[in-house]
């Protein structure tokens, strides 16, 4: 009984730390509204953000890896730069400036592509099966194509609206009617830039997923992230000065701009992507993709005790398919595992 036990806490750890990683970026979505609210500049947050990334996890890799942390060599260097571009620079930008161009919805749209490009990234180099014979592979297609189908069905499907109760609490305070008109007058203009951006950067995403489960095979997580954050930083902070070069805009105060800084970087691109490189060592890039489109319902969730945001139908649905799908992936994975260890 107590070897169950052990064996379903094993079997949980990495799911529960990848609902958690979900939590955690969904509160980032939350503090992105409320800074962009506020005026502040997205080059210069993803800056902020890669920065804060940087100084808290320099330390930590240097304190509780000093003695497990192999040589950096050239290779993992590089793959680290890589890592850094595409799941931080480069991503970060492009899902700003698409968010910019099009609209929220379009943006969470495409980024639910991640798990299918990486599905088929990892067919590509190998480190996925596509035996379509057996029932491990067919439980990550469907779940990867149920939980792509439920995020499509919540983003794009409203359907009738779902009245729970009415929460006073709206983080929101301003008016944003004319600067809704202005938004959606850009976005008309932008339309196929924006949608281009948008795909780039769930791509950018996807390769950022296959080169993490690389290096977390030869370097420690919290090494891993430091790493990625130094080069990162860099990175977004020239870019950003190229592009804006008025010095008040990059002024913090003790208000929800620095807030949504320090936090981004620190718990979401410092701790959270840590947590998402020992995962990734343990269950692959396929298994940590299947959960992007839980970042929907969290965030659906948020909007509407934090932000007055509405409920509808679509999204019932769509969180229904999206936990469909996830179960199928973690179920298939866990087989798969279990065949692993038998063939062993």
């Amino acid at each position: 009984m107590a070897g169950k036990l052990k064996h379903l806490l094993e079997w949980l750890k990495p799911v529960m730390a990848m609902v958690m990683i979900e939590i955690a970026i969904a509160g980032v979505n939350i503090f992105y509204k409320l800074a962009t609210n506020d005026g502040m500049n997205v080059k210069i947050m993803v800056a902020y953000r890669m920065l804060f990334a940087a100084v808290s996890m320099v330390p930590l890799a240097l304190i509780v890896e000093w003695n497990t942390r192999p040589k950096l060599t050239r290779r993992i260097f590089f793959l680290g730069f890589l890592l850094s571009i595409f799941g931080g620079s480069l991503s970060q930008n492009l899902y700003c400036e698409s968010l910019v161009l099009t609209s929220a919805t379009f943006v969470s749209a495409m980024t639910n592509l991640i798990p299918a490009m990486t599905f088929f990234m990892a067919i590509i180099l190998r480190m996925e099966t596509l035996s379509i014979e057996t029932n491990v592979v067919k439980a990550k297609v469907v779940g990867t194509t149920l939980s792509i189908a439920g995020a499509m069905i919540f983003t794009f499907y409203k359907g009738t609206e779902i009245k729970l109760w009415s929460t006073s609490l709206n983080l929101l305070h301003h008016d944003h009617h004319h600067r809704d008109i202005a938004v959606s007058e850009q976005s008309s203009k932008n339309q196929a830039l924006g949608g281009f951006l948008g795909v780039a950067s769930a791509m950018s995403m996807a390769v950022w997923m296959i080169l993490q489960t690389k290096l977390s095979m030869e370097y420690p997580p919290y090494s891993t992230t430091a790493l990625m954050s130094v080069c990162a930083s860099i990175q977004s902070v020239v870019y950003a000065i190229c592009a804006e070069r008025h010095w008040s805009a990059w002024k913090l105060g003790w208000d929800v701009r620095l807030l949504t800084v320090v936090y981004a970087g620190v718990v979401a691109s410092g701790l959270m992507v840590a947590l998402m490189a020992w995962v990734s060592r343990r269950r692959g890039a396929l298994f940590i993709a299947s959960f992007h489109p839980l970042l929907l319902i969290i965030v659906a969730l948020a909007g509407f005790f934090m932000l007055d945001e509405k409920l509808h139908l679509g999204s019932l649905l769509g969180a229904v398919f999206i936990v469909l799908g996830l179960y199928s992936v973690v179920w298939g994975k866990s087989k798969e595992m279990k065949n692993a260890v038998v063939e062993d």
